[in-house]
């Protein structure tokens, strides 16, 4: 059994329908999990109401805990979502809230240094004590895990410096079709997206950069492969959570060491259901969990 590591915000995004949990960190690991992954959560939330609900959603989903820190004096994040016509998020984050405190603790250490794979994006480190606790936690994974970089550019709560140093720390990346005409402004990238992505992987060392289009599906490359997919169509009840979603199964079918255009596939068909319920960490069904694992 594979070992991955969401390391980031956890709050509540405050949908129009109702409070869902949220934080691409979270909804990453439990798709993880469900595709037969031991995942944890590496965040912090407040000695709150919101805080100790979101333990428990947690557990009823089946991610652990032991890694979440309680913080006495910061609140729970919450982030304000309204969805567009098209089932795209607009986001309003609260500020200052416990996530920006992520502290380096024994337990994130360890969970950290066992990963087979560990997953932080942008968002999270917009305060020094969360950016220096996330880089020292992804510093101390195994030399040979994967390292996935999500690119979230939120508001503003992001840099080329930035960016930058997290790259360093990668050797995955994963980007949207949004953020990558962002990235080749910022970083004087050229030609196709294909160019774009290579010039990235070259820059950075990566062993894998993807790009996902939304309803247009997704490109992987490689140092030795592309593997480009047009996408799973199906109705859109909103966005969110399906990036996380292809996140972790790509990351699970590189794990186990699939063919590309396998991995790019199987993330297609995963990240497509969950656009077509509401919120991040909808129950996936066994033709969507399988061939990996029997639905929990």
């Amino acid at each position: 059994m594979f070992r991955v590591v969401g390391i980031g915000e956890l709050l509540w995004d405050l949908l129009p329908s109702g409070a869902r949990i949220g934080g691409a960190p979270a909804n990453f690991s439990y798709h993880a999990g469900v595709l037969g992954c031991e995942a944890r959560t590496v965040s912090r939330i407040g000695d709150d109401g919101p805080g100790h609900d979101l333990l428990a959603q947690l557990r009823a989903l089946g991610v652990s805990t032991n890694c979440v820190q309680v913080d006495t004096c910061l609140p729970t994040g919450t982030v304000a979502v309204e969805i567009d016509a098209d089932g795209q998020p607009c986001f309003d984050i609260a500020r200052d809230v416990a996530w920006d405190h992520l502290q380096v603790t024994p337990d994130a250490m360890s969970a950290a240094a066992s990963a087979d794979a560990i997953c932080f994006g942008t968002l999270a480190q917009r305060d020094d004590m969360s950016r220096a606790s996330i880089r020292a936690l992804v510093a101390e994974s195994p030399s040979n895990a994967l390292r996935i970089l999500d690119v979230n550019l939120r508001q503003q709560y992001f840099s080329p410096a930035l960016i930058d140093q997290s790259l360093m720390l990668a050797t995955v990346l994963k980007m949207n079709d949004l953020e990558l005409p962002q990235l080749a402004r910022m970083f004087g990238l050229t030609g196709s997206a294909q160019a774009q992505m290579t010039q990235i992987a070259e820059r950075w060392q990566l062993r894998v950069v993807a790009l996902t289009r939304g309803d247009k599906g997704s490109v992987l490359l490689t140092q030795h492969a592309w593997s480009e997919h047009p996408g799973v169509p199906v109705p859109v009840v909103d966005t969110i959570g399906a990036g996380d979603a292809f996140t972790a199964a790509m990351t699970v079918g590189l794990l186990v060491g699939w063919a590309l255009d396998d991995v790019n596939a199987h993330a297609n068909l995963v990240a497509a259901f969950v656009a077509s319920q509401a919120g991040g960490t909808p129950a996936l069904p066994a033709d969507v969990v399988a061939p990996f694992v029997a639905p929990r």
